[in-house]
């Protein structure tokens, strides 16, 4: 067992760890600063974003019709002095990611290009074609190079918060080549590890999106907030959940049923007239059209696959000279993903689960309620995306908050003291644990593949877009005993080098738990409110549920539920509007 030490520690190296690193090294620059990600930072979720970032920049547009926007797709559950901070601070960090290198598709006249996006009334996403997260990701990455005080640990995952005297001092971590246990102090850690999607079987986040920021937190003794609310994108491909991006709805793309028709028109979208909605429909916020598409199915007029009911997704009308050149990668995806190819095919698609609008509980500036901890990103719930996040919204968060985190864990960091020395022996007993528990067992029966399945089965029926008590409640019950089997896990796999079966052990350890944390906060909220859908009490409930929900961990039981009043500064909760 090694223990090493830092001053500043980031778990996670996509777009809010890289830019919480940027932001700290610039605020205190002889800080120590680490980034530790379980993949090479390139190989970061981000690069997986497709259609842009929101900021204002054209003019007509303004930063309070952005606040609104965000607002009211929210469902009004966002915290509205975030918002505001969120808008205001947004373009600022758009033009320096340009300065950085960042590639933004440009107008005739040399201006930054913006495409609409779902739910927004105004064209405001900022777009490098359809890899936006790649190039933001790219940017991110080098510049981050250029600071001295920043060093790297890839492929290096992490297991325990170290905790002591009421603040988080470091990590426990596995360096995946060896199979070597260390510890790392710091005086400060930012959690920026992404979202958890694979909790559910269809979602376009990639495989290392199994909530282990979260979970980390959360077993630290850091509430999860809204957790019962996750957004499902309505255009992944059926086969693999790799997503087609809303940019292909904002060039133009139709959503066509079985019969061939914009069925979108007959949704209430709130749009005011017929023309509006044959113009805006298919940029309808994401909940809403993913709800859609589970009343056409209910309807009869969807389509049967081997990979369960779809639609089309039609772009053939938009032509090859625009798709080469605004959505090149959507039409890579088909190619190599669905074998079509989208200039003379329908593309088929379905709702996938794609973020999660809940997390680990922050302030403003990212703090936790635990001492020395912080959360950016999709890990983090800052309380920006409410009920449900708009589209483009994401990336910008990450750059924003990353930014606020980064600089506000570095002076703490500056001012904190030396992390105790008590917590080596933290390091020791994990070591302990990991042996014990997966290299030492005897007479395990348990795989982790049937354990993982059957959880994400139990959370597609008990959890999706449309939910009941019931339903919420037989998913509780079946991840309660999926729970009790994963105690129970076998390992094939006796090796120490990348050793897969062990972090996927560990991964399904937190995805249970996770789990468990969505479905009790989507239990004691009896209500509808964005992406929360309760069949049996279909209404939302401002009187008893315009409140953040807080999920503690208690010893063996279910989690107990709290809630933190809604901030209000402006806007006044109202009926949701689009397109007028």
């Amino acid at each position: 067992m090694d223990t090493l030490s830092c001053d500043l520690l980031i778990v996670g190296g996509g777009a809010a760890g890289l830019r919480a690193a940027i932001a700290a090294a610039a605020a205190v620059p002889d800080l120590d600063i680490a980034v530790i990600s379980k993949v090479y930072p390139m190989r970061s979720h981000t690069v997986s974003a497709e259609g842009g970032a929101a900021a204002v920049i054209k003019p007509g547009d303004s930063l309070d019709a952005h606040a609104y926007d965000t607002v009211s797709g929210a469902d009004w559950l966002s915290d509205q002095d975030v918002v505001e901070a969120f808008v205001e601070e947004a373009p600022r960090e758009m033009l320096q990611l340009e300065h950085w290198g960042c590639p933004w598709n440009r107008e005739p006249d040399g201006s930054v290009a913006v495409r609409p996006f779902g739910g927004m009334k105004i064209k405001r996403t900022w777009f490098a074609a359809d890899k936006t997260g790649f190039h933001m990701l790219h940017a991110l990455f080098q510049t981050s190079l250029r600071y001295g005080s920043v060093r790297r640990f890839d492929e290096w995952f992490v297991t325990k918060l170290l905790v002591d005297d009421g603040r988080c001092q470091g990590v426990v971590a596995i360096e995946l080549a060896t199979g070597k246990i260390h510890g790392i102090t710091a005086k400060a850690v930012i959690l920026c590890t992404g979202g958890c999607g694979k909790i559910f079987p269809f979602t376009t986040n990639a495989n290392i999106k199994n909530g282990d920021g979260m979970a980390l937190a959360y077993r630290a003794g850091v509430p999860l907030k809204d957790m019962e609310f996750v957004q499902y994108h309505p255009t992944g491909l059926p086969q693999t959940g790799i997503l087609i991006t809303e940019a292909a709805r904002a060039e133009g793309g139709w959503m066509l049923n079985k019969d061939g028709y914009r069925y979108l028109q007959d949704y209430d979208l709130g749009t005011p007239t017929p023309e509006p909605v044959l113009r805006s429909m298919e940029l309808g916020p994401r909940d809403r059209l993913s709800q859609a598409f589970i009343q056409e199915q209910e309807r009869g007029r969807t389509l049967e696959g081997p990979y369960g009911h779809y639609v089309n997704l039609d772009i053939r009308h938009i032509g090859e000279k625009v798709i080469d050149r605004k959505l090149p990668f959507v039409r890579e995806l088909c190619r190599k993903y669905a074998n079509l190819d989208p200039v003379r095919e329908l593309i088929p698609v379905r709702p996938v689960v794609h973020y999660m609008m809940g997390g680990v509980h922050t302030d403003i500036m990212g703090a936790t309620p635990l001492g020395g901890l912080y959360a950016a990103g999709e890990v983090a719930c800052v309380n920006l995306n409410g009920a449900n996040r708009l589209g483009s919204n994401s990336l910008t968060e990450c750059l924003v908050f990353g930014a606020r985190a980064g600089r506000a864990a570095a002076t703490f960091a500056a001012g904190a003291p030396a992390p105790a020395a008590s917590v080596e022996a933290q390091v020791r007993d994990e070591e302990r644990r990991l042996e014990d528990d997966f290299f030492n067992a005897s007479g395990r029966t348990e795989r982790i593949a049937d354990v993982r399945s059957e959880m994400q089965s139990a959370m597609e029926e008990s959890a999706g877009i449309y939910r009941t008590g019931a339903s919420i409640t037989a998913g509780a019950e079946t991840v309660g005993r999926l729970q009790a089997h994963a105690q129970r896990l076998r390992l094939e796999d006796s090796s120490r080098t990348f050793n897969t079966e062990l972090t996927a052990a560990l991964e399904l350890g937190y995805m249970l738990e996770l789990a468990q944390v969505i479905l009790r906060s989507a239990e004691a909220r009896t209500e509808s409110r964005g992406a929360h859908q309760r069949t049996d009490h279909p209404q939302r409930d401002d009187e008893r549920f315009l409140a953040h929900s807080l999920a503690y961990r208690t010893d063996g039981g279910p989690p107990r539920i709290e809630y933190l009043p809604v901030t209000i500064t402006r806007w006044p909760p109202g009926e949701r509007v689009y397109g007028r």
